[in-house]
């Protein structure tokens, strides 16, 4: 029997697999956290299954998301990843990610971890929202944009509200499962 989904990834194998296993699912895990920040960043302006399909490589090229590894990436590190044809090669989006590595740093160093600092946007809880349709879901809500405004202020880079909102339902802080997806109750 067909398990109903969100409209948003259906039709696509790679995306249901990401639907079913991974989006919405509550992540306080700071390397986990840390790669979903990376992969919103490169998102932004693209479609999500284009990051899909080159999380492998960027996993690779980024040294499996090591946060720690790529705040100390130097500019021959930096124009080596530019000519990575596996990954986006977007000149800004790729020093964003040295800079919000070292940023993340920071942050774990002021509240413990990132995953406290995070979390305590939504009272260490998800938000379970009642989405009908996906296509309803706000694309940035107030704690989003609480969010993005406290990480601008941190000196994070590509991290505007919309951007925030999704990584927010990506790692499970809020739940936008359409109510009638089998995952909405399961996560």
């Amino acid at each position: 029997m067909e398990k109903n989904r969100c409209g948003w990834c259906k039709g696509d194998t790679l995306y249901e697999a990401y639907h079913d296993q991974e989006w919405g699912v509550p992540v306080k895990d700071d390397a986990l956290l840390f790669e979903f920040l990376v992969l919103e960043t490169f998102q932004a302006g693209l479609s999500w299954i284009t990051i899909l399909k080159r999380r492998e490589n960027f996993r690779v090229a980024f040294d499996h998301f090591d946060y720690k590894k790529i705040a100390t990436y130097t500019e021959t590190k930096i124009l080596s990843l530019l000519q990575d044809e596996g990954i986006i090669r977007n000149k800004l989006k790729v020093r964003a990610t040295v800079t919000n590595a070292q940023a993340y740093i920071k942050i774990q160093q002021e509240f413990g971890s990132f995953t406290a600092y995070i979390w305590a946007f939504v009272n260490n809880t998800p938000v379970k929202n009642e989405v009908i349709n996906y296509k309803d879901a706000p694309a940035n809500t107030p704690t989003s944009d609480a969010i993005s405004k406290d990480l601008k202020k941190r000196g994070f880079k590509f991290v505007g509200s919309t951007i925030i909102n999704a990584f927010m339902q990506a790692t499970g802080m809020v739940n936008d499962h359409q109510v009638d997806c089998f995952r909405y109750n399961q996560v």
